[in-house]
């Protein structure tokens, strides 16, 4: 494993970020498959074999929490949780923590117990004298936990009265189940030795089951934070450390705060044992027995100031968790957060789990004793929501202010925010340009087989103008967060289509800055690409007034569109140059159908985090088609046939039999293998949202989905970005 510090991990988009984890060597190729192809996620199938009734599977966010150093050793900590500044404040809590934690657990052994009533007087006795053979038969019990070098270890003879003045004993059984969470051995041991424990007795057994206040699995964790590492804008480092001390001071007073601080412990915690298959609700009811067992609800944690002044904190919790058995072997999440974790053992787990419960409780601790938790969580909120609707690098803080200054921390609110600060970050000159993305209707991969491809624009999908400057090649694309002096030597696509735009204008690499904003993301097979070349060839043509025809920008374009996908159909370049609805078809030369609508269709594009690669896709489907031309050709026939009565569908505004069309087509494309899991439920959600129609658009393998409403865009709009997707309503809309 690599270092667990992973600076801005939390500003990359969530393939990016798979990627990152995959680079660093904390997940497997095939982890980071999975995670990509949400095959981490437990199946209704698997569900129902689990649990009895079951209907279905819910979701929750699984995240990372970077920046973890626990006894030396780093730890990326997986977790399932649903509030987004858990996250937040976790890892920075963690990147505090110069040093890292300690924690250690001395042993670490689960209790049975057996309650036996009706007792005679020397009972008690008489089970102390027989604990050798009452370990033995508990053993005999599971002998493969005791060939793992576990077992039971001990027994314990406890006596109470009970409220009817009946005489209880109870029989504690301590057992080391190894690495497994250990319930089940347990409460077979307790079976076993029962009807032995009442004839020794002579009493009855009124229960044999374990008991989940793990007083003998008891974890300490400590940390020591820098007081200068403490402080903000607003705070000084002693400032914030003579407050979490007294809020430490007020828990440990009074119980009613104690709840809530010990709380915040356990939004590390629960969140952590959830993600690696452990009893949680097992752990919540063991920790807050721990609590209160000296009479009094108390705080699981204290600070303290340091004899050097630093802030000093530990935690003493019981955490009895397992690597191994429960849900680990059906559950591919639970199995995965495991492997991200890198323990190696059930102690191991239980000491991140107790380090990261008090840099949980330090976070909110901080929080509270500085802006307060509500302001905090606001503003995560914001960052959140600002981050959802690609808000660039350079202004991600300045929108997530006016967000919460706003009071409607919602995503149309961003986007209006952030549509005028980047309007008002620098007015376009009069010789600014425009370019149009694309979508495609019908068409995708049949038309690199000569077929054709119906395609509408998105227009003025983008912005660009050229400066004229002293020196130097500058790109600024601020939706990319792209600002950067192009390379001469090199081979980046970026930075190679722009020198090709150069050379083929006989234009020299020196003496431009190149400025473009664009509506569109990157490798959703929405046609940036295209429309990314198209808008810098018509700013340098209006900048240097060279008089280029469209078949000119065209052509380079295309040429662009080569560098970045190989062998392109040029309905990308075509559309992006053109910006009008067309049956494009090109089988050793353009056929271009320009179309002319009775109606505006209803429609939109929706996108997530999974990138397509149409090379990689193009290239897939070709090696697909030569295992099995014929059933191949037969499909893009097909689509060839969708494309053209889709042409005229949409010419006669027969919207509801195009969705049917667009429905259709979207199932062959499957049946070619372009579709994946995220795009098949951004269709699912379209349609059940009241789209008429809904399918992949471009290359497939990631990217976008096209949906053709009845005039509720909007609507089903909403219905994506819930689901955590964005989304972009065509301008050619009615809506």
């Amino acid at each position: 494993m690599s270092n667990s510090r992973i600076p801005g991990f939390y500003k990359l988009s969530l393939a990016d970020r798979i990627g990152e984890l995959q680079r660093r060597g904390w997940l497997s190729a095939e982890d980071a498959s999975a995670l990509r192809d949400g095959r981490t996620v437990l199946t209704a199938s698997n569900a129902d074999r689990m649990i009895e009734n079951a209907v279905g599977v819910f979701g929750l966010p699984f995240a990372i929490a970077p920046n973890f150093t626990v006894n030396g050793r780093d730890y990326l900590v997986p977790m399932v949780v649903e509030e987004p500044s858990i996250l937040a404040a976790l890892s920075n809590a963690a990147s505090l923590a110069g040093d890292g934690f300690r924690a250690s657990c001395d042993e670490s052994l689960l209790v049975g117990q057996i309650h036996v009533t009706g007792a005679g007087s020397q009972a008690s006795v008489a089970l102390r004298a027989a604990s050798d053979e009452l370990l033995r038969l508990a053993n005999a019990a599971q002998p493969r936990l005791q060939a793992r070098g576990g077992g039971a270890r001990e027994l314990e003879i406890r006596e109470f009265e009970l409220a009817e003045q009946a005489h209880c004993i109870a029989v504690h059984l301590a057992v080391d189940t190894r690495d497994a969470m250990g319930a089940n051995l347990v409460n077979t041991m307790c079976e076993a030795i029962a009807p032995r424990i009442a004839d020794i007795s002579g009493g009855q057994i009124a229960m044999r089951i374990l008991s989940n206040l793990c007083d003998r699995s008891v974890v300490t964790a400590s940390v020591r934070y820098k007081v200068d590492a403490l402080g903000n804008a607003e705070f000084s480092g002693e400032a914030v450390r003579d407050g979490v001390v007294l809020c430490s001071s007020i828990a440990a007073k009074d119980s009613y705060r104690a709840a809530t601080h010990n709380k915040g412990v356990m939004n590390g915690i629960d969140p952590l044992a959830i993600a690696t298959g452990n009893d949680w609700r097992a752990i919540e009811a063991g920790v807050h027995a721990y609590a209160a067992h000296a009479g009094r609800y108390q705080p699981l944690s204290t600070w303290t100031v340091a004899s050097n002044g630093d802030l000093a904190g530990e935690i003493r919790l019981p955490l009895k968790v397992g690597i191994v058995g429960g849900t680990l072997s059906s559950n591919p999440g639970a199995a995965l957060g495991l492997d991200l974790t890198g323990v190696q053992s059930a102690t191991e787990l239980a000491c991140l789990m107790a380090a990261v419960g008090l840099a949980q409780n330090f976070a909110a601790l901080r929080a509270l004793a500085t802006s307060g938790i509500q302001r905090g969580h606001m503003r995560l909120h914001a960052r959140s929501v600002a981050s959802s609707v690609g808000a660039p690098d350079d202004v991600q803080d300045e929108l997530t202010d006016r967000l919460v200054e706003s009071g409607e921390v919602k995503p149309w609110k961003a986007r209006q925010i952030l549509a005028a600060m980047l309007a008002a970050d620098e007015e376009p000159p009069q010789h600014a340009v425009r370019a149009a993305g694309k979508v495609i209707l019908f068409g995708e991969h049949a038309v690199v087989y000569g077929k054709h491809a119906l395609a509408l624009p998105i227009k003025d999908a983008a912005l660009a103008w050229v400066d004229r400057c002293e020196s130097g090649l500058t790109l600024k694309v601020l939706q990319w967060n792209l600002v950067r002096e192009i390379d001469p030597q090199s081979n980046d696509t970026i930075d190679s289509a722009v020198k090709l735009i150069l050379r083929e204008l006989g234009l020299p690499n020196t003496g431009f800055v190149i400025n473009v904003r664009l509506k569109l993301p990157s490798a959703m097979g929405l046609g940036s690409s295209a429309t990314f070349a198209v808008a810098i060839i018509r700013a340098f043509d209006a900048a240097l007034e060279l008089g280029l025809a469209d078949e000119r920008i065209n052509e380079i374009a295309f040429e662009c569109e080569k560098l970045a996908h190989g062998t392109p159909s040029g309905v990308d370049n075509t559309l992006a140059v053109h910006a009008v609805p067309m049956l494009f078809r090109n089988d050793g030369g353009l056929d271009m159908d320009l179309l002319s609508l009775d109606g505006n269709p209803s429609l939109l594009v929706a996108w997530g985090d999974e990138k397509g690669s149409t090379i990689e896709q193009v290239n897939a489907v070709r090696q697909r088609h030569a295992q099995n031309p014929d059933q191949f050709a037969s499909i893009f026939e097909q689509i060839d046939g969708l494309a053209m009565q889709g042409a005229k569908l949409l010419q006669q505004g027969e919207f509801a039999r195009l969705g049917q069309l667009m429905n259709v087509c979207h199932g062959l494309l499957n049946a070619i293998g372009v579709s994946t899991p995220g795009l098949e439920r951004m269709v699912a959600i379209a349609r059940q949202n009241g789209a008429l129609g809904a399918k992949l658009t471009g290359a497939g393998g990631g990217g976008s989905i096209v949906a053709l409403c009845d005039g509720n865009a909007v609507e089903v709009a909403g219905a994506l970005e819930a689901a955590g997707f964005k989304t972009h309503i065509l301008e050619s809309s009615s809506e």
